[in-house]
């Protein structure tokens, strides 16, 4: 049996039997990983609140060849999202995260960047209001998976776009120009809807920013609503899936 320290942020837990756990983390060294807690139910001393899902936590767990559940030992907190009043628009956000990640990160497979994006924009959503760090890390973790189109061209003409608004689709694998948004091959995808100047040119200020500037800015969650419904629509076609986080997020939005 191997004895192992990880940096993690937890993503889930559910019970199993009397007072144990399955615990699913995202850790920084060795990806996604899940592990039994015994007793986590019982026994503060070991576990106490870090078991909620986004606590960032120093785990200590044991490995066993050939078996995919490690077992838990203890957590260290290193910060709980219960360290600040949590709303329901801070639960939705941190969901959000939750729900996309168990999604995409497979097993076993060490995601650093990705470890970096989610801890950026946790400090962010603790400090300031949701909708930059939701942007922010949609459209990065759109990015980091490989599945965010070219942005700057049409996708049928591969005119430029800078400095003009874009179109998209939901079933579309970019953006076009306005000459083409209503052509017959993007007719076919569906409605199309828009991506401001504004929210174009946020894309790629995003793409070149830490995400620590963007929290000197005025947020509203009206800025970067395309922007976010874009890069969340483009998450949902390559899982395949709705993700019902995301509809809560639109009710906010709506709100």
């Amino acid at each position: 049996m191997m004895s192992h320290q990880a940096e993690a942020v937890v993503l889930r837990s559910w019970p199993v039997h009397e007072a144990d756990q399955i615990v699913s983390l995202f850790t920084r060294d060795m990806g996604k990983i899940k592990g039994v807690a015994k007793s986590a139910a019982k026994s503060r001393r070991r576990f106490g609140g870090a078991l909620e899902p986004m606590t960032h936590v120093r785990a200590r767990y044991f490995e066993k060849p050939k078996q995919e559940l490690v077992r838990l030992d203890s957590f260290e907190i290193l910060h709980s999202p219960l360290s600040e009043p949590v709303d329901y628009a801070r639960a939705t956000a941190l969901a959000f995260f939750v729900e996309v990640l168990e999604e995409i990160l497979p097993a076993h497979d060490p995601q650093d960047h990705v470890f970096r994006l989610l801890l950026s924009v946790l400090e962010q959503t603790r400090v300031g209001c949701i909708w930059m760090p939701i942007t922010y890390f949609s459209l990065w973790i759109t990015r980091l998976m490989g599945w965010m189109p070219d942005l700057s061209r049409c996708l049928l003409c591969g005119d430029s776009l800078a400095g003009s608004p874009a179109y998209f689709y939901a079933g579309s694998d970019g953006v076009f120009c306005a000459g083409h948004s209503q052509s017959r091959e993007a007719g076919l995808l569906g409605q199309a809807r828009t991506l401001t100047r504004e929210s174009h040119a946020l894309a790629g200020r995003i793409f070149c920013t830490p995400v620590s500037v963007f929290a000197r800015e005025a947020w509203p969650r009206s800025r970067g609503a395309d922007l976010r419904s874009f890069a969340i629509q483009n998450l949902e076609r390559h899982l395949e899936r709705r993700l019902t986080t995301a509809r809560a997020l639109a009710r906010l939005t709506a709100g």
